[in-house]
């Protein structure tokens, strides 16, 4: 009888196996850049993007002078950032991030207000074009000033078939699509790696693009660099839905077996 028990629990997990090992995914679609018939070992890279400043966005400007303490005046959101860490709740942890980034505005006038200089006008401007012409302004108050403009939120969105699905801030406000990947822990055996889809805000609308990752022309695509506010998503493939769907297939009958063997071996 026992041995009747052995065999049955055998065959019901033989085929559930069988069902759960029913599709394969095979190494050339999980291969990235792949050469095509009649590509090149070198290739030319899509343009960096260099980032616009628009109303809406929040930036950081540095300054420093030969003079830190009249520099300081200019950089009131550090003093505000060093209160607020000195200030923190003894209940919140020393390394828990403040989530209030204290920055300039830029208003829907394109402009952002300086300590003493006034408002200044940097919509349309790159970073170092408002660096440099903020800079300008300040020679009547500080003796070899440097000035430093960051956007603050630069943020893409990363989701569907990877590690680690989250937002992710770009201090640098550099980044291509596979290192925002790559900060995503990468493409699960399961995402779909040439049609992945790119979500951007383009002149005042929301368009839709699919980037093939799989091939090398990636890299001259308009949408390998990364802009501030894309979502991308990787669709799952056929074998997940697949995966999915043998779970439900096999589920029932690793149920009804154990029961069947449960059912068995209290009669012994």
């Amino acid at each position: 009888m026992k041995l009747r028990v052995l065999r049955a629990y055998t065959g019901y997990w033989f085929i559930s196996l069988s069902l759960l090992a029913g599709s394969c995914i095979s190494s050339k679609q999980l291969a990235l850049y792949q050469k095509t018939e009649g590509g090149h070992d070198t290739i030319a890279l899509a343009p960096r993007f260099i980032p616009i400043i628009k109303s809406g966005d929040v930036l950081s400007v540095q300054v420093s002078s030969l003079s830190p303490e009249a520099t300081a005046f200019f950089n009131p959101y550090a003093v505000i950032a060093t209160s607020e860490r000195a200030g923190s709740p003894s209940s919140i942890a020393p390394t828990t991030p403040i989530q209030y980034t204290p920055g300039y505005l830029v208003d829907e006038e394109g402009q952002i207000e300086l300590p003493l200089i006034g408002k200044q006008t940097v919509r349309g401007l790159t970073n170092t074009q408002a660096a440099k012409e903020i800079r300008q302004k300040l020679l009547d108050y500080l003796k070899e000033p440097t000035v430093n403009v960051r956007n603050l939120n630069f943020q893409i969105s990363v989701s569907g078939e990877v590690a680690r699905p989250s937002l992710f801030s770009i201090p640098n406000e550099q980044i291509s699509l596979p290192a925002a990947l790559g900060l995503a822990g990468d493409i699960t055996i399961y995402g779909r790696r040439n049609n992945v889809l790119i979500i951007r805000e383009e002149n005042g609308q929301r368009t839709f693009n699919r980037v093939d990752l799989t091939r090398r022309d990636v890299f001259k695509s308009p949408y390998y660099y990364l802009r501030p506010n894309d979502i991308v998503y990787v669709e799952p493939g056929s074998a997940r839905v697949a995966s999915a769907d043998r779970i439900y297939q096999v589920l029932p009958i690793i149920i009804s077996g154990l029961s069947f063997i449960a059912i068995i071996i209290s009669r012994f």
